[in-house]
């Protein structure tokens, strides 16, 4: 049995399917759906039950779940914007640490979705493979921050897997309101106005859209955990990026080139609350993974907008 917490959510929902392609069906998915969209990423994906996040511990204490081969932990508050910082602290550490606790005494393999918001502005890097000082500016990159750093305390690094996603977009991410990918927004807006709206640069030496990320396309994302669950021997705390940091005009680009129009982008103020905690510049880096013995490539950014929008977004179900 596998349990996907986080399981109707975006990267969650894609890695069920990705099981169900491999045959494994006996699947218990634990989110919190609600009233959201998040339950139209369950369509056509078979998993043996759905337990709501607020139930899922209870039965965890109480011993309801035999023979489980693997918790993959994608269940997070993940907007970046959340103020609210005991709910980050509850959802985010606390659950977290509980699940941690349990796979490590069931011997259950355990792989978690930690955060490139935990670098920060990336002044001192996006290294991997040392430590290095980390100061997040938001609440929810403290709150992954400090539970890799429990990961770290308890020495469970050697036996689980922690991944910083950084910037990834592709389908099911469509429930995410305003922590959708651009990738993704740019979609509609497109559609709608013929043009798209880039945050201008407010810090020298970037110019307007030339503020770099490391996009990450879902199905690499996915490629990664899969060889974590077949390769148990290998543990840690991984960065999960393309390593090559790309412009958000880069980004408008590749859009408008899968769309088939032509280039339009406006340039606007960024709003102020967000200017003291805007990363200009993340590329993580990927030595650490590839000496573990991963072996296989990223997508470019156009390869994978050009899937996302020809294979998805541009058909009549844009589910995967």
């Amino acid at each position: 049995m596998y349990i996907v917490t986080g399981g109707a959510g975006f990267i969650g929902s894609v890695l069920v399917k990705k099981l169900n392609d491999r045959g494994i069906n006996d699947i218990i998915i634990v989110d919190n759906i609600g009233t959201s969209l998040k339950w139209k990423n369950l369509l056509g994906k078979t998993y043996k039950d759905y337990i709501p996040k607020e139930n899922f511990l209870d039965r965890v204490r109480r011993g309801t779940f035999p023979q489980v081969k693997a918790i993959i932990h994608m269940g997070a508050c993940s907007a970046t914007t959340e103020e609210d910082f005991d709910y980050l602290y509850n959802n985010n550490y606390l659950y977290s640490v509980e699940l941690a606790k349990w796979s490590m005494r069931e011997k259950i393999r355990f792989i978690y979705a930690s955060s490139a918001a935990t670098y920060g502005s990336g002044a001192n890097g996006y290294v991997d493979s040392q430590d290095i000082e980390l100061r997040p500016l938001n609440r929810y990159g403290y709150s992954k921050y400090i539970f890799d750093q429990w990961i770290k305390k308890e020495n469970l690094d050697n036996s689980c897997v922690g991944l910083k996603f950084f910037n990834v977009y592709g389908p099911n991410e469509y429930h995410k309101g305003s922590m959708a990918s651009l990738a993704y927004k740019a979609f509609s807006q497109i559609k709608e106005y013929g043009s798209l709206k880039l945050f201008k640069s407010h810090k020298v030496p970037y110019k307007d859209g030339e503020q770099l990320r490391d996009f990450v396309y879902i199905k690499d994302c996915i490629d990664v955990m899969l060889w974590f669950l077949d390769n148990p021997q290998h543990n840690g705390i991984f960065n999960v990026g393309t390593g090559k940091a790309r412009t958000w005009n880069d980004l408008a680009a590749a859009i408008f080139k899968a769309m088939n129009l032509d280039y339009k982008v406006e340039y606007i103020d960024m709003p102020m609350h967000l200017r003291s905690q805007y990363q200009y510049f993340t590329e993580a880096s990927m030595d650490k993974l590839t000496k573990m013995g991963f072996s296989q490539g990223f997508r470019s950014l156009e390869e994978g907008i050009r899937d996302y929008y020809e294979n998805y977004l541009l058909q009549e179900n844009p589910y995967l």
